[in-house]
């Protein structure tokens, strides 16, 4: 069975806990700028929202890689970046309809979540429980297309 994270914006109190433990997990330094999920601050709602790569299943990231940089890891279902093959060319970044790819100028390569071989920091890392990994049945995919076709239904009648 596939995990994958799940985030729940509701819970989330903008602490940057999992910024931070990303970082430190893939640099070995705290510092949420080198950090492959952000949290993104809604002042005028009063809201902060955790936000990563998804790993869709469509992957144009890894679709639009022109060196095969970006691979699927079949113990995960995480696309992972490798880093040897990345040239840095951004393509990636272009064709991720969700900005989850950073170019990170200071290595001349792309970064982006690889769920930390399925343990995942920013998961463990966060206090509220906002971010947490289980299976990807229970992630709301299929809620949310049960919900988007009855809007569908009640909008045709």
């Amino acid at each position: 069975m596939q995990k994958s994270l799940h985030i729940d914006p509701g819970k989330c109190t903008g602490c940057l806990q999992c910024e931070m433990a990303c970082s430190y997990e893939h640099t070995g330094v705290i510092n949420p700028s080198k950090s492959r999920i952000k949290v993104f601050d809604f002042e005028h709602e009063g809201r902060k929202v955790p936000y990563t790569c998804t790993q869709c299943s469509e992957a144009w990231c890894m679709q639009s890689c022109p060196v095969d940089a970006i691979v699927l890891d079949p113990a995960t279902g995480a696309k992972v970046v490798k880093e040897a093959t990345c040239v840095g060319c951004k393509v990636c970044t272009i064709s991720c309809p969700f900005g989850t790819i950073n170019y990170m100028a200071d290595v001349g390569k792309v970064q982006k979540c690889d769920l930390c071989g399925g343990d995942p920091e920013c998961a463990k890392a966060c206090p509220t429980g906002a971010i947490t990994y289980i299976d990807a049945d229970w992630t709301g995919l299929d809620r949310m297309r049960a919900w988007a076709a009855k809007a569908n239904t009640a909008a045709a009648a």
